[in-house]
């Protein structure tokens, strides 16, 4: 089983390091394989005055520093090509945000790195939809992808995550994550930020692990209530272990 997992947005490396390193006790302790996540620049925050990172030198400097010290992959999202070419010298994933999963020259650029590719699903989108990203990241000359169920949009301020995604992207060839955490959002829900339900994403997560997917992703800190980003919907880090196992027995049964 895959698990990617981090905080939401690069806070400081001495959180990234704490992050990591009880990840990487929990996921080798039950042979899990672990994927370091963490954004040098939240570009869609709902508000302008909210907190989007240390940009994306300082960023991918702490996340190669995570990479080296913990001896894990790590995945961050781009929103350019540029930033696509740049990621790609740091970070063994490259994630194209579900907002802009329909960015064509995106995509292109991110696989012609030759690194793995993330699909998030855009919440506008429907499962069978992702096909033609799957096609446009196939066709650009991607060969390692990843497709990333998020949720869909379901009236004002809220997700619902349709189970049926997990075999119906699965047909596409690749391996299918189930963003657990970002489906439990509520966007927008706090007025200038978006709010969350985290108690319900452990059950999704276990849903979509019996429905057939390859790996969840999941977002986590020490502290979520203080938290720059996200904090609403994240897990708390402390409460990992005991998610993984959970997980695991549902995964091994399934496969």
């Amino acid at each position: 089983m895959v698990l990617i997992a981090g905080p939401c947005v690069i806070e400081s490396e001495e959180l990234c390091f704490r992050v990591a390193s009880s990840l990487k006790k929990t996921c080798s302790r039950h042979g899990v394989a672990l994927v370091f996540k963490a954004s040098y620049d939240k570009a869609n925050r709902t508000s302008a005055k909210s907190f989007r990172g240390p940009g994306m030198n300082a960023g991918l400097e702490i996340l190669a520093n995570v990479r080296k010290k913990f001896q894990v992959p790590v995945l961050t999202d781009v929103h350019s090509e540029e930033q696509a070419i740049r990621a790609a010298e740091f970070v063994d994933i490259l994630q194209i945000p579900a907002f802009l999963c329909r960015q064509s020259d995106l995509i292109a650029a991110a696989v012609q790195t030759g690194k793995i590719v993330n699909l998030k699903k855009g919440q506008f989108l429907s499962p069978p939809e992702m096909g033609q990203v799957v096609d446009k990241a196939k066709q650009a000359g991607g060969k390692q992808l990843f497709v990333t169920e998020r949720g869909t949009t379901f009236g004002y301020n809220n997700l619902v995550a349709d189970m049926r995604s997990m075999p119906i992207m699965r047909s596409f060839g690749f391996p299918v994550i189930f963003d657990a955490t970002h489906s439990v959002q509520l966007p927008g829900g706090g007025g200038d930020k978006s709010s969350g339900q985290r108690q319900f994403a452990p059950v999704l997560a276990r849903a979509a692990l019996a429905a057939g997917a390859d790996g969840i992703f999941l977002e986590t800190h020490p502290q979520p209530d203080r938290a720059l980003s996200d904090g609403p919907n994240m897990v708390p880090l402390d409460e990992i272990p005991a998610l993984l196992t959970s997980l695991l027995k549902i995964y091994s049964a399934v496969h």
